[in-house]
């Protein structure tokens, strides 16, 4: 098993035009691979994206006809890389789009999907509002796929508010945790960082976050930063607020290490909440 290798995060910014999108993926995973990355990542929506009124708007087609995968998937077997398409809108049968992310094993074939689970639903004030569930269909597995070294926990943006879907994967062997994103620039200043270096300190693993940066179609900005963070917390790349590739070395040992220093996956304990609210007097 592989314990040391280059993992990359790709940073880009996503327009309504998918092949234009897709020309600039290749040229970063090109970049990316140049450094030696053997595990690339790349944002959530990462091609074909347009906003409206808060409502993602992205290109979604039946995933037998989806452009983004070919493409990737060629890169993945020249580059003989480990390639997540951090998530594209993907069209089902029945008229529903997915936000589903895909990794890529050296040899282009999936290696596994996955569907964000929890929307991005929210009124943030100042007139920022968004309502993800208007246009797309929540998933409802978590999922544990192969990458280089070992287990990697899939998720997509939202999901990183919801620490118990990291502590699942986490327990379920994930080393490494994948949190593509297009995090907004207003929550992104206030949470991204703190809430991606605590992922990594709770569950003792990596933590491996391509965000897109700028101003997408519609007007919604993301706020870039993308992160790969060590399991004891340490930020070892951080992409800034524009185009970029950041690369950082993988130590897997690091993670065997840090769980022995605090144990804590080994330390939940059941417990019940009591309800000490006075009662109400019915009027």
């Amino acid at each position: 098993m592989v314990q040391k290798f280059i993992a990359a995060c790709v940073q880009n910014c996503a327009t309504p035009d998918v092949e234009a999108d897709i020309a600039i993926l290749s040229k970063l995973v090109d970049r990316a691979a140049a450094k030696g990355a053997k595990l690339v990542a790349l944002p959530e929506y990462c091609a074909g994206l347009d906003t409206k009124d808060g409502m993602l708007h992205p290109f979604a087609v039946p995933e037998s006809d989806h452009p983004v995968l070919p493409a990737m998937a060629a890169l993945a077997r020249a580059h003989k890389a480990w390639i997540l398409i951090g998530s594209i809108g993907v069209k089902s049968a029945d008229g529903r789009i997915f936000n589903r992310g895909y990794m890529l094993s050296p040899d282009g074939a999936v290696a596994a999907r996955y569907d964000k689970i929890h929307m991005f639903d929210v009124d943030l004030g100042d007139g920022h509002s968004y309502r993800e569930s208007a246009t797309i269909m929540a998933g409802a597995e978590a999922v544990l796929s192969p990458c280089i070294g070992g287990p990697i926990g899939l998720s997509i943006c939202y999901d990183l508010r919801f620490a118990a879907l990291y502590r699942t994967l986490a327990k379920a062997g994930a080393q490494m945790l994948a949190v593509p994103a297009a995090f907004t620039r207003i929550t992104g200043k206030a949470h991204w960082h703190v809430l991606n270096r605590a992922r990594a300190i709770e569950n003792g693993a990596y933590v491996i976050a391509p965000c897109q940066y700028g101003t997408l179609a519609g007007g919604s900005e993301c706020y870039g930063h993308s992160l790969i963070i060590d399991p004891w917390g340490r930020v070892l790349a951080d992409g800034g607020e524009a185009e970029n590739v950041i690369v950082a070395e993988i130590d897997l040992a690091e993670v065997a290490k840090t769980r022995a220093r605090i144990p804590s996956l080994t330390h939940d304990r059941p417990f019940a909440v009591e309800s000490i609210m006075p009662a109400v007097a019915a009027e």
